[in-house]
């Protein structure tokens, strides 16, 4: 099979010829930082590297480094809005064309900790200045460009949407004032993560105007639980969250013939027939560190209705595993949840700063000698 045609039959549960590995593939399953230069250099690769996103770091991984790791897909990104440059002070912060000022704390990530709607009311919101979806900067160039990776290359191609309103009315409003308009304002709530939706929607078709034909999956970000539990109970996800994320699942579908990527952490397996019935097709990160997240319990229960992408543990085995380890670990989530299709291995989230490329290598190499699914496994 070709990478597409592989992750595609991955996705599609119908038995790929190996298990399909993305890394660098999406805004959440890249290599971040240093411990992206720290394997080029070891790979030999110079040059300077180029970000998808700026506040997380996450590379834009070289070709070379790519086909080196085996990866079966490849990036898609919405462009920059034009007559907007984020705004820089002197502390390092900055601040994002929606108002929200990003701080880094030490080497670590940006957090949003600049909340433009933290003290608002349903007034407030109501003049509130949405950034314009249709700028013609985020779609310049963006059909050609996906034209020529999907026609001219043999990868699936990945489209990353951003942030969905879940993540957007959290930076905009604040976490904790967010989490407690759940319960105190929520007619507040509705009305922004409403607004976040609708700007969302507008970019998301705007996008998929210019790209659908050429698009082999759509991926979309927003988180809707802890490392422990979902975020709120279910009858208040059924009303929140979910009929607004199918609405964004079927903005994509009405728009291409892509499949939907899910990329939500935590503890969710309460959660996945609610995924499965707004359409989502494949679920990331598979966060297995987190309660419940037992891979070949999700593929029993879950694994003819959804597919699964991510896996290899972030939290210990990449960072602080040997090599031998992380060999262990991919040949454990292949068995759990390749057999039949519906797995693309990557990493659970972006491999973090502190892994060593040695352990990165080790785990494109391991699902290449274990990914054909024969008798490693």
């Amino acid at each position: 099979m070709s990478p597409r045609e592989r992750v595609l039959a991955a996705v599609d549960r119908q038995g790929p010829d190996r298990v399909p590995i993305d890394v660098g593939g999406t805004s959440f399953s890249t290599v971040i930082g240093q411990a992206y230069e720290r394997l080029k250099a070891g790979l030999g690769v110079g040059g300077e590297t180029a970000y998808m996103k700026r506040k997380s770091r996450s590379a834009l991984l070289d070709e070379a480094v790519a086909r080196r790791l085996a990866a079966d897909t490849r990036p898609l990104l919405v462009g920059s809005p034009d007559g907007w440059q984020d705004v820089y002070f002197d502390d390092g912060s900055f601040r994002d064309e929606f108002g929200v000022v990003w701080r880094r704390a030490g080497d670590g990530h940006y957090a949003p900790l600049g909340n433009p709607l933290c003290e608002a009311g349903l007034n407030e919101l109501a003049t509130y200045p949405w950034p314009d979806p249709y700028n013609p900067g985020r779609v310049r160039g963006l059909r050609d460009a996906t034209r020529r990776l999907h026609e001219e290359g043999e990868y699936a191609v990945v489209l990353s949407m951003p942030v969905g309103f879940v993540h957007l009315s959290q930076y905009l409003r604040g976490y904790e004032q967010w989490l407690m308009d759940i319960v105190l304002n929520p007619e507040f709530l509705d009305a922004l993560m409403d607004g976040a939706l609708a700007w969302w929607m507008a970019l998301c078709a705007s996008v998929l105007e210019e790209v659908g034909p050429y698009v082999d999956v759509v991926a979309l970000a927003d988180d809707v639980a802890f490392h422990d539990r979902p975020m709120v109970d279910l009858a208040r996800y059924r009303r929140l969250f979910k009929p607004r994320h199918e609405q964004m699942v079927r903005c994509v579908k009405e728009r291409s013939d892509a499949r939907v990527l899910y990329h939500c952490c935590g503890a969710v397996r309460s959660l996945v027939n609610e995924f499965v019935e707004i359409g989502v097709d494949a679920l990331n990160p598979v966060q297995v560190s987190s309660a419940g997240m037992d891979t070949a319990a999700l593929k029993a229960e879950f694994g003819e209705r959804m597919s699964f992408w991510g896996a290899i543990d972030t939290q210990r085995v990449l960072p602080r595993g040997t090599p031998e380890e992380v060999r262990a670990e991919v040949r454990q989530r292949i068995a759990d949840l390749g057999p039949g299709g519906g797995y693309v291995l990557a990493a659970v989230h972006n491999v973090q700063e502190d892994v060593p490329p040695e352990n990165i290598l080790a785990m494109a190499d391991a699902a290449m000698e274990f990914g054909g699914l024969g008798d490693h496994v």
